[in-house]
């Protein structure tokens, strides 16, 4: 039996955590990375390199069409280190393009590649004003959000069009991320999670639970996990080691 995975995002935070994980597991993980530079850090992991740009739609296709995985996985973020606030106006103008141009490109090159699921990554802290705690089926920041209105439009795609692929379509909306590799040693705002309890959740979903949207973030008043929970036996202490 086939276990391929395709993970585009393989060397950031979440990514390294994940793919050691998934190797673990018996994966065979092919990882992408626009940079050359980090051929070895992926062949250390036992991951096979692939080096591209997730906005080289046809290269994209070509590439999956060859790997043909059963499970693509969506990391792909733009954000500065500790999201640097100096870097974050720009960034999130980046951010907002991968989670739709590049999902776009993924998604497309997934469905084309007989792909039987996907898994992206979202976000839980942009909920609009509602009745606490947070379920998924809230309504997300209006795109007429002064501040993170074009994030939240952002999201909106990268989810719409993970669910509506026509294959098994999981978004997972992780709290604001801490922990090795992310800048922040300890949680920053409520309802974070740590960034190895993060990688979990995602290695859990490849094979648990079926198409939906789901919080993944430490316990807090403000946002419910419960679907995620329930349904993967997610636990937010979760740690390497």
């Amino acid at each position: 039996m086939s276990k391929t995975i395709f993970l585009a995002g393989s060397t950031g935070a979440i990514g390294q955590v994940l793919s050691k994980l998934l190797v673990a597991n018996g994966w065979k993980v092919y990882g992408m990375t626009r940079s050359k530079e980090k051929i070895a850090m992926l062949q250390e992991m036992c991951v096979e390199p692939v080096v591209l740009d997730v906005y080289d739609a046809e290269l994209l296709k070509d590439k999956l069409a060859i790997i043909k995985p059963d499970v693509v996985i969506h990391q792909l973020t733009d954000l500065p280190y500790a999201l640097n606030a100096d870097e974050m106006t720009a960034a999130l103008e980046r951010n907002a393009r991968l989670r739709t141009e590049g999902t776009k490109n993924l998604v497309d090159a997934a469905v084309n590649a007989g792909c039987k699921r996907i898994i992206a990554q979202s976000i839980s802290f942009i909920y609009d004003d509602a009745p606490i705690p947070h379920t998924e089926e809230d309504a997300l920041l209006p795109l007429s959000h002064p501040v993170y209105g074009e994030t939240a439009e952002g999201v909106r795609n990268l989810e719409k069009q993970v669910i509506e692929s026509g294959i098994e379509g999981i978004v997972l909306r992780y709290g604001l991320l801490y922990g090795p590799r992310t800048g922040f040693n300890e949680p920053i705002v409520p309802a974070s999670v740590h960034v190895e309890a993060a990688a979990k959740a995602t290695e859990i979903a490849v094979t648990k639970g079926v198409t939906g949207i789901y919080n993944v973030t430490e316990a807090h008043e403000s946002i419910s996990c419960e679907k995620a929970i329930n349904t993967f036996g997610w636990d937010e202490n979760w740690r390497v080691n």
